[in-house]
């Protein structure tokens, strides 16, 4: 059974619990953001549907997160956003929309810091338990990196991501109407660039490798910050 898992799993069977963690984590602040600040700027239709909460059940997608797991992309459920509703629909709505990535990052800054402090200050180094140790750095990696790559990767504006809901309401309104009859050939194009291999190496993989860049940057930087 363990052997079959592991050859359908997009992810290494020893580092599921480490992604399933993070993935709850990162996905329910994801869409709580953007249902916390609609609801705040006057839409309440997340909030009627019960999604301005933490609570992971009802934020989670469990085909887009089986997904995941088997072919390295998925999602959580979309907060529905009327963006009517808002007072400065075009500002509020690239707020809305930003909240989500935003809270990605967030989330990766304070895991790195609290990393880069735990190694300064040598609290891991007092673990005798290798396994405990081992469980912990691999906790925050994977917590950290991931979280860095979902801000970056939410922001490529493709649908149905959030970066293509900021261009939609930075856009022109003359070119409104051409955005929305290209926006099935742009989700089209965003399948093929996540399940093409070749077309990986140019898309995802680049946005990965910077990610980690990112997470190595912001780690040395908190600890030159912490020593001083």
């Amino acid at each position: 059974m363990m052997d079959f898992l592991d050859r359908i799993l997009y992810i290494p069977l020893d580092r599921l619990p480490f992604y399933l963690i993070t993935l709850i984590i990162a996905f329910t602040i994801h869409e709580f953001s953007h249902a916390y600040f609609a609801n705040k700027f006057g839409d309440p239709t997340a909030k009627l549907l019960g999604r301005v909460t933490l609570n992971p059940a009802v934020h989670f997608d469990l085909f887009g997160i089986i997904l995941l797991l088997i072919a390295g992309f998925g999602w959580a459920r979309p907060v529905p956003v009327n963006r009517d509703n808002f007072s400065k629909p075009r500002l509020m709505g690239i707020i809305v929309s930003a909240a989500g990535p935003l809270s990605n990052l967030l989330l990766a800054v304070i895991g790195t810091l609290v990393y880069a402090m735990l190694n300064h200050f040598g609290a891991l180094e007092s673990i005798d338990n290798e396994k405990l140790l081992s469980a912990i750095r691999i906790f925050f990696n994977t917590f950290n990196l991931m979280n860095f790559f979902l801000f970056l990767f939410n922001l490529i504006p493709l649908p149905p991501l959030d970066g293509y809901r900021i261009i939609e309401d930075l856009a022109p309104r003359s070119i409104l109407g051409d955005l929305k009859r290209l926006e099935q050939w742009a989700v089209f194009i965003f399948l093929l660039i996540m399940i093409v291999p070749p077309l990986q190496n140019y898309t995802i993989r680049p946005l990965y490798a910077f990610a980690n860049y990112m997470y190595l940057e912001f780690f040395y930087a908190f600890q030159y910050l912490i020593g001083g």
